[in-house]
């Protein structure tokens, strides 16, 4: 057969359209996507066939057979309708994976989110008054109590925050920064960029590694607007070091008239060094430092949703939230519900450790970890092609929060010796709940740290098949 018979032997549009098969294809993702697709995909025959290194007899028929074009083309539709958000199994061992959503909401803030999504509610709606009411007084409410702030409010994200309390108190006045707190964010966001964004002109002082209240204020003059703290959540500098603690830097600021504004970055409400881990400010020891206006995210430790929270004394906080800003940068129904349901648990920490997801994984067991690793490894179908080894991991929790501190875990190493790690990763990823785990040492590992005790059969029925089909 040569190209000229292989080219008019590529089927019409009109059998595919008359093929029962197409119907039920149509009927679900429309005529239009069909078609669109279909074209592509006789263009690519086409092309294929008249290549220059095309060899006819290589060819395989079955390639133009209307059935198998039409699988082709619902196999792609599927995987396009598909695109998008949508639930994943987290083996990676990073508790707040940034890339894949940050922190699980409790059962309690997923259950106010669906009451109020689904209802109206009193977003904006004073039920004593029977008037338009204010969207942030319980959130307000609930973190003056819990941090000891005289204000508060909330807006989409933490780099939001400290762009709005920039933007609002400082505006085309100087910021005095230290060289050390110039960081980056993740994403390329850069802690700079984000405050020049903001108007304020920024002024370094002291060196990367070594800063002192000298050199604040040696740099403080009549432009001066604010003093700034970055809180290094995402990174540490270590060895020939010095910085100046917010409690200085706050005493130095209002000796010369200045709010000191802080970017905690990860806040945490409560100190977790009890449960192994290293000690990290809270948000309420910043507050009694002296710290005029603080910014924290709402989805890192503190297990909520994605909000940026600023939180200090009243006269700076309502001038940040009267701001024209205010409005593009404010949260909605639901994050609102989330994060006053998160906070609500707070009131007794031992309840927030059992319900919040974030800070019942930081503070689980090894034990507890080892327990679910062995399950999945029982659920594994062993072959002598790959090897399966239970082994000891080092988690972590991610989102910018205690880069140097790794948690004793467990997970699966598989061993694919002659076959791709890669593919086989790779194809976990393709499955309608895809499977994220991590590539050490070209060994697949899948860290129980982060799998929930219901994903097990399900991550052991993925393993399995993709296994199935390598080997």
């Amino acid at each position: 057969m040569q190209k000229k018979e292989l080219l008019k032997s590529i089927p019409a549009v009109n059998d595919f359209l008359a093929a029962p098969e197409a119907e039920e294809i149509i009927d679900e993702y429309s005529r239009d996507k069909f078609l669109q697709l279909l074209r592509k995909e006789l263009d690519n025959i086409r092309s294929e066939i008249l290549s220059s290194d095309f060899e006819v007899d290589n060819f395989n028929l079955n390639h133009l057979n209307v059935k198998y074009i039409i699988n082709n083309i619902e196999k792609k539709l599927k995987i396009k309708s598909e695109a998008g958000l949508k639930k994943v199994i987290n083996a990676s061992g990073v508790i707040v994976h940034t890339n894949l959503g940050r922190s699980n909401l409790a059962a309690e803030a997923l259950k106010k989110v669906l009451e109020i999504a689904e209802n109206y509610s009193t977003l904006e709606f004073d039920l004593e008054k029977g008037e338009r009411g204010y969207r942030y007084n319980k959130v307000k409410e609930l973190l003056k109590d819990l941090t000891g702030a005289e204000s508060a409010v909330v807006v989409n994200n933490n780099a939001a925050a400290v762009m709005l309390v920039l933007t609002a108190l400082v505006q085309r006045k100087e910021v005095i920064i230290a060289r050390g707190e110039m960081v980056e964010i993740g994403g390329s966001f850069r802690i700079p960029e984000v405050m020049e964004n903001s108007g304020a002109l920024l002024q370094e002082v002291g060196s990367t590694n070594r800063v002192y209240s000298a050199d604040y204020v040696n740099d403080i003059n009549e432009n001066t607007g604010a003093l700034i703290k970055v809180h290094t959540s995402n990174y540490r500098v270590q060895g020939f070091t010095h910085t100046v603690s917010s409690k200085e830097l706050a005493e130095t600021a209002h000796s010369h008239q200045l709010p000191l504004i802080e970017d905690l970055g990860s806040g945490i409400l409560f100190d977790l060094s009890d449960y192994g881990l290293p000690y990290e400010p809270t948000v309420k020891e910043k507050i009694e430092a002296g710290i005029d206006v603080l910014t924290f995210s709402g989805d890192k430790l503190l297990g909520g949703p994605q909000a940026g929270i600023i939180a200090g004394k009243e006269q700076y906080i309502s001038q940040i939230e009267t701001h024209p800003l205010m409005r593009a940068l404010r949260v909605d129904k639901m994050t609102l519900a989330a994060l006053e349901e998160t906070l609500k648990l707070y009131y007794d920490f031992e309840k927030a450790v059992k319900r919040i997801p974030t800070l019942n994984l930081i503070t689980e067991s090894s034990e507890v970890v080892k327990k679910r690793a062995l399950k999945l490894e029982s659920k594994i179908n062993k072959k002598d092609a790959f090897k399966v080894e239970l082994i000891k991991t080092a988690a972590k929790i991610g989102g910018g929060a205690y880069p140097l501190n790794k948690f004793d875990s467990y997970g699966l190493k598989l061993s694919l010796e002659q076959k791709s790690t890669e593919a086989f990763i790779s194809e976990l990823r393709k499955f309608e709940t895809p499977v994220i785990a991590r590539i050490q040492a070209d060994k697949a590992i899948f860290d129980l740290k982060t799998v929930k005790d219901e994903e097990i059969e399900l991550l052991a029925d993925s393993i399995n098949q993709v296994l199935a089909e390598v080997f």
